[in-house]
């Protein structure tokens, strides 16, 4: 890579336009020196013929994705693209299209990508609250983000008083509180309905039940006939009974057909994410609308051909090899953002009261800042896990503690940092900022806490982006 840019921007061109000396560059290709990580960011830059065509015009939204479950936002967003993430979120030999962030080091800019969000949907209002204000930075309209349940909406479009708008993909979160090793595990047999209210005894084993709204996004994938369709859940999931097969075969017989390529956890952090978090990712391909070549090679029951896999290669382990960058950690995460008190940000100073209960209950754990951190919980009723204690419960930043700072939660933007939201999506709203659109810090925890991390989202989508021309 050094050798080819030296060769087509000359050393002493090359040196200016990296910033570093002739000399560098010569140690360079003589391997008498590695060049640094924002070294290799700036060489992957100038090496990269995709750059070189995204800056000679910008990226034409020519796709369009239909978004189920959506939250506030965080598979939309990631489908997106154009955010900011952590240098050390992004491995430049494998993305080396990235664009630096608005004057920020620390901070590089996501690519925009071809996928446009032409309808979202939730129940939630506070999703909503979260959703629009940022999404209006984007240019789009609040009617495109729809509060009815997915149910009322299907049972509107058949009796014709509404349809769902037409794209080339469908995205989806169904719930995931009734698979989740962290509930009660009902499954489908989930005793919660549609509108998240509690059914009748008579009426649990409906359709309708919060455990079965995967089948209501089939529904809609049947109407819109899209040519992929992404659908996400926790990883319990996969685990229970045979709950991850049952999904797979209801998807594959939708409409002409779909290749339902078999289910597949991603394990955030293996993609910069700074979170334990695991999905469980289905991902399915209309077969009529895939080239005969790669429908022959996608059915082939043997071995999935790398070339047409959908899923987004890893960037990151737990040690750097192989290409691979470490994991990001909660400090690096974290870095840039002052004490509570110290903050503008209403999301950065709201954090939960809640006092310290004994290391026996949920959420009483401090954050190790060394490691990434732990997956954001929506219903963690208060109990978000600190990030700092005090010396008496076991504490261990000392240093922080003997400087003065105290015992404290995560901060709502801290929780958004660790989900890889940017800085300019608020998740905390006074009435008074933006009419209509309030948001609390018990309902920035919960949206954050249900999203998607958009970094994650972003990997999946650009995975598809770069498949889109050979697959159809």
């Amino acid at each position: 890579m050094i050798q080819e840019a030296s060769s087509t921007y000359g050393v002493q061109q090359f040196a200016k336009k990296a910033n570093v000396t002739e000399k560098t560059v010569k140690n360079w290709i003589n391997a008498k020196t590695k060049p640094n990580r924002s070294n290799i960011l700036v060489i992957s830059r100038l090496t990269s013929p995709f750059l070189k065509e995204l800056e000679l015009k910008p990226q034409v939204k020519d796709l369009k994705v239909l978004a189920l479950f959506s939250g506030c936002g965080g598979m939309d967003l990631g489908f997106e693209g154009g955010f900011d993430v952590l240098n050390e979120s992004i491995n430049p030999m494998l993305h080396p299209e990235l664009l630096p962030g608005e004057d920020r080091k620390d901070w590089v800019r996501l690519p925009e990508t071809r996928f446009e969000t032409v309808f979202s949907n939730d129940i939630l209002a506070c999703a909503k609250s979260a959703w629009v204000p940022f999404f209006a930075k984007k240019g789009y309209d609040e009617s495109i983000y729809n509060l009815e349940s997915i149910v009322d909406l299907v049972k509107k479009s058949r009796e014709g008083v509404f349809s769902f708008p037409d794209a080339d993909i469908v995205t989806g979160g169904f719930p995931c509180q009734d698979f989740s090793v962290a509930g009660k595990r009902k499954g489908f047999n989930s005793q919660k309905g549609h509108h998240g209210k509690t059914l009748n005894t008579n009426n649990e084993a409906s359709e309708e039940n919060r455990g079965k709204l995967y089948i209501w996004m089939k529904h809609v994938i049947e109407q819109t006939t899209p040519k992929v369709f992404i659908a996400e859940n926790v990883k319990g999931l996969v685990s229970l009974e045979n709950v991850q097969q049952i999904i797979e075969n209801d998807f594959r017989n939708i409409g002409a057909g779909y290749v339902v390529i078999n289910a597949r956890v991603l394990y955030a952090p293996d993609y910069g994410v700074p979170q334990t978090r695991q999905r469980v990712i289905f991902i399915g391909l209309r077969k009529d609308a895939l080239k005969p070549n790669v429908l022959k090679e996608l059915t082939n029951k043997n071995q999935l051909n790398p070339n047409f896999d959908p899923y987004p290669s890893k960037t990151h382990s737990p040690v750097e090899k192989d290409g691979l960058l470490p994991y990001v950690t909660v400090e690096q995460c974290l870095k840039g953002l002052p004490e509570p008190e110290e903050s503008d940000d209403l999301s950065h100073q709201t954090y939960s009261k809640a006092k310290y209960y004994g290391a026996h209950c949920q959420g009483q754990r401090e954050i190790d800042l060394k490691q990434p951190g732990p997956t954001i919980r929506a219903e963690h009723h208060g109990n978000i896990e600190f990030r700092r204690l005090s010396a008496e419960h076991g504490g261990r930043y000392l240093d922080e503690l003997n400087a003065g700072l105290r015992e404290r939660r995560l901060t709502v933007r801290e929780c958004a940092r660790i989900q890889t939201f940017p800085d300019n999506f608020e998740f905390v709203r006074r009435a008074s900022a933006i009419e209509g659109y309030k948001l609390s810090g018990s309902d920035g925890y919960r949206v954050i806490g249900n999203a998607v991390p958009p970094l994650l989202a972003f990997h999946i989508a650009w995975r598809l982006q770069e498949l889109w021309d050979t697959l159809f």
